[in-house]
């Protein structure tokens, strides 16, 4: 499975579609996928352009249940097994219902793997062993650069229409920005092919007043997560308080993708818009805490009966980047004008990663939020004695509405499910959530059939792109 990118995705949308399947069925618990027939793996050792079959399905998914340390593995917790009904037809059982298992296998997590890349390369950590069955072949790999050549085995008539891509690693940002203005690349250069706001104007002078832009929501964001087992994060209106004096509209002011362009999140971020709850809809002193008020948070941490205040350490990493540390810095500030006083403690990003997400922490851990296709994924962490649930949750109330949800297959039904969670979680305020930046994307003139999308599918996005020139 696969979500719909290109010029036929609508930013804040994600339309599930099959990709090595042709179709697929729900049979009550269990789900039947039949296969395309006769997608052939990319024509290179170890796999040779050998036809992709049911087995190579189920292969990967046994792996990716049982393998030890698979920090994805939480994406199909919900799967029992997966059975080989002929060469290509799976069959997926689950343990319970769940709807939204289509929209995980679309996860960039879940791909097919070949058995052959397993047995020669073990871990799949080398850039040998990315071998697929998708419109682009890793060719080379450097620390600078990536070089990716045509599938000529391409199931998809004709596609890709380009040759070759180069994906270019420059960590600064200033001459990235540079080579592109020069016409070295056809893609602007930050995250998701955007342009820093500030940078916009002299792309269009440089470049073409006509450039191609287009201005879309993100998904990723931030979070602020405290031990809720903790004092002074047992008391709602502590942590009703921490929300409130969160200056979120300064983070957008700063960022420069965003320079003020975005929106703050409730639970599911507000660049899924088919799912995330409208701020405004949320009831009055709920939609409190998404305006910074720093005046109201002392007020609430009075009344928690901290009338000088709180002081507590905070975990995160730079390893997320100077926007984020920027982001970090402002929130620090903004607390410290409510009277909630914040160490910041900075670790290194591999043991931040391995340590903090889940729930090794003392007080607050500050932390980026995965991106995900489906709001299922924003509420698994919320669970008790899941291993991200690093605040501590245990709400019998929205653990029922989360198992709800999931068991509801009917999507108007389960809208408002999700809604009702996201209107519980701003009621009990269990972490702070950070904004989604809303950044514009930009290319050449004379890139065809382009458009941008907050998945994380860019061979996808590139795959019916061609050159006018």
């Amino acid at each position: 499975m696969k979500v719909r990118v290109g010029v036929w995705a609508v930013p804040g949308t994600q339309p599930i579609d099959g990709d090595v399947a042709d179709s697929w069925d729900r049979q009550g618990d269990a789900y039947v996928f039949k296969l395309v027939k006769g997608i052939r793996w990319h024509p290179k050792p170890p796999v040779n352009g050998r036809e992709l079959t049911a087995e190579d399905v189920k292969y990967t998914f046994d792996r990716f249940l049982t393998l030890k340390g698979n920090p994805n593995r939480v994406l199909l917790e919900m799967v029992d097994k997966v059975e080989v009904l002929d060469k290509y037809t799976v069959k997926f059982t689950l343990k319970e219902p769940n709807a939204w298992l289509v929209e995980r296998l679309a996860a960039t997590s879940t791909w097919i793997v070949a058995r052959e890349c397993v047995e020669k390369f073990g871990d799949l950590k080398t850039w040998q062993s990315v071998v697929g069955t998708g419109p682009w072949m890793l060719e080379r790999s450097e620390p600078s650069k990536l070089n990716f050549v045509r599938n000529p085995q391409y199931f998809q008539p004709g596609a890709p229409y380009a040759d070759a891509v180069e994906l270019t690693v420059d960590p600064d940002p200033n001459s990235a920005f540079e080579a592109f203005l020069a016409g070295k690349y056809d893609f602007a250069p930050e995250y998701g092919m955007m342009l820093r706001r500030n940078d916009l104007a002299l792309a269009k002078k440089g470049i073409s007043r006509w450039i191609p832009t287009r201005e879309y929501l993100t998904t990723f964001g931030g979070v602020a997560v405290m031990k809720l087992d903790q004092d002074p994060f047992k008391d709602v209106r502590v942590r009703r308080a921490i929300a409130m004096a969160d200056n979120w509209r300064e983070v957008l002011d700063r960022n420069a993708l965003a320079q003020g362009k975005g929106a703050p999140n409730p639970l599911v971020p507000a660049a899924l818009k088919e799912w995330s709850l409208p701020i405004k809809e949320l009831p009055g002193e709920d939609r409190k805490i998404y305006e910074p008020d720093p005046a109201g948070a002392r007020q609430l941490l009075t009344e928690a009966g901290h009338h000088g205040g709180i002081k507590f350490p905070a975990e995160t990493t730079p390893g997320y980047g100077p926007d984020w540390m920027d982001a970090v810095q402002i929130a620090v500030k903004s607390w410290k004008a409510a009277g909630i006083e914040v160490e910041v403690r900075p670790k290194d990003y591999a043991a931040f990663v391995s340590s903090a997400i889940y729930g090794k922490f003392d007080k607050m851990m500050l932390a980026a939020r995965d991106s995900a296709t489906e709001p299922d994924s924003y509420f698994t962490p919320l669970l008790p004695g899941h291993p991200l649930n690093a605040s501590g949750v245990n709400d019998p109330k929205l653990t029922e509405m989360i198992k709800l949800q999931r068991r509801t297959y009917n999507e108007k039904k389960r809208r408002e499910i999700v809604y009702d969670i996201q209107r519980h979680f701003a009621q009990q305020a269990y972490y702070t959530c950070g904004v989604s930046v809303s950044g514009v994307s930009a290319w050449m003139p004379y890139v065809r059939d382009f458009s941008p999308n907050i998945g994380a599918d860019y061979g996808g996005r590139l795959e019916f792109v061609w050159l006018d020139k």
